[in-house]
């Protein structure tokens, strides 16, 4: 499996799956993740030293109905969890290394990642211009109650 960005467009920032479900609802949907996983990460095998692995939220974006609707959650080390989310690893001052490990899982060259790091960027852009409606249909499923955040 490749390592991918996934850049939250800026409106839809500071809301996420725990942001909408209680601390014991959210505690067990992490830990059912880690456990599936075998706590290691799904994408490189990896596990983190002071936390082996860490519950990452998979969306999907409807770039014309601009709803952002939750798919799964996936369980992944801090490393490939930081690279995931590139833009605040690169506000923490940690932007490098994420793309470092960007490119090291996916065998990539330097360019290879600028490149698609291009793409990533300009996707974000376009989508950030938007007000997105969330779609917790996933977790509605699971008999999670959700609390609208916003």
């Amino acid at each position: 499996m490749h390592l991918t960005v996934e850049l939250v467009p800026s409106r839809c920032w500071f809301s996420n799956v725990r942001d909408h479900v209680s601390q014991s609802d959210w505690d067990k949907l992490r830990k059912a993740s880690y456990k599936k996983a075998g706590y290691v990460c799904e994408i490189c095998g990896g596990r983190g030293e002071k936390h082996p692995v860490e519950c990452h939220e998979i969306w999907e974006y409807d770039d014309e109905g601009f709803t952002q609707t939750l798919n799964s959650l996936i369980s992944l080390c801090p490393n490939c969890h930081e690279t995931k989310h590139i833009g605040l690893a690169g506000l923490r001052g940690r932007g490098e290394i994420a793309k470092a490990h960007l490119a090291k899982v996916n065998g990539w060259t330097s360019e290879q990642t600028e490149q698609y790091l291009k793409l990533v960027w300009a996707v974000w852009t376009e989508r950030s211009k938007h007000e997105w409606k969330l779609n917790f249909e996933w977790l509605e499923n699971l008999s999670v109650h959700i609390k609208p955040k916003r």
